[in-house]
């Protein structure tokens, strides 16, 4: 008997990252399942085409759903469905004098992923630690060291953090500068909405040279972030499957 048919939305867009390297890479992990079929946009409007697939995978920056587009996507999780939201999905960034803000302006939005994103420190390595290690999703990957962005979020909800790190310090460059309460930062979590899910994943930072026009024309190297770790693909095929495996 023959696999039924399941389709995916994903969603590949957004500012200041090389989005053509994650959209392929994910592409390509979309092909391990041959009964799989992908459609790809640049925003959330068509919410049609997004509530008649059977789940969500998302790698944005600073793309930003109306407020209509951000009910259509709680209600589409909270109907049993589920979102896997990477990297910067949670993030609204706005460059500013003395840095750069993260204005809490969609409250919808970010209820539904868990958490908004508000800075980060500079790149530099950090250890990535399993928090629930019986969870499917992460079990016998093991804790890890990836070169990202280390995501300091505001958490909304109750989220079953799966992978988390720590960091107390400053993230230099963000008007939310000053992070030293001493609390783990989630790195990988799992927000219920309803009767479905937001699995968030925020490592996979990735830019070019060219990611930057308009604030500088010329970016001076090439960031790949976690997409040069095999642990980070793994959690990517097994967040695919887990998706793909709700469906039926």
């Amino acid at each position: 008997m023959p696999a039924p048919l399941t389709r995916a939305y994903l969603i590949a867009s957004g500012q200041f990252h090389d989005i053509d390297h994650p959209r392929l890479e994910l592409l390509k992990l979309f092909a391990e399942h041959p009964s799989l079929r992908v459609t790809v946009a640049a925003d959330y409007a068509d919410t049609a085409a997004i509530a008649a697939s059977d789940f969500l995978v998302t790698y944005t920056c600073n793309v930003l759903p109306t407020e209509d587009q951000q009910k259509a996507l709680r209600d589409f999780v909270a109907s049993g469905k589920r979102w896997f939201a990477l990297h910067g999905t949670n993030s609204i960034l706005e460059f500013q004098k003395e840095g750069v803000n993260a204005p809490e302006t969609a409250p919808i939005l970010m209820e539904t992923l868990g958490t908004q994103f508000i800075a980060h420190p500079p790149i530099m390595p950090f250890k990535i630690e399993t928090t629930d290690p019986e969870h499917a999703l992460v079990k016998g990957i093991g804790d890890f060291v990836s070169d990202d962005e280390l995501y300091l979020s505001r958490i909304h909800g109750d989220i079953q953090v799966l992978m988390h790190t720590h960091f107390d310090g400053e993230a230099t460059g963000f008007i939310e500068k000053t992070w030293n309460d001493g609390k783990p930062r989630p790195v990988y979590y799992i927000n219920k909405v309803g009767k479905g899910e937001v699995l968030y994943l925020n490592l996979g930072h990735s830019r070019g040279h060219w990611d930057m026009v308009g604030i500088m024309d010329y970016y001076p190297k090439i960031e790949r972030g976690a997409w040069d770790r095999p642990q980070f693909y793994e959690l990517l095929r097994r967040g695919i499957k887990y998706c793909f495996d709700r469906a039926h």
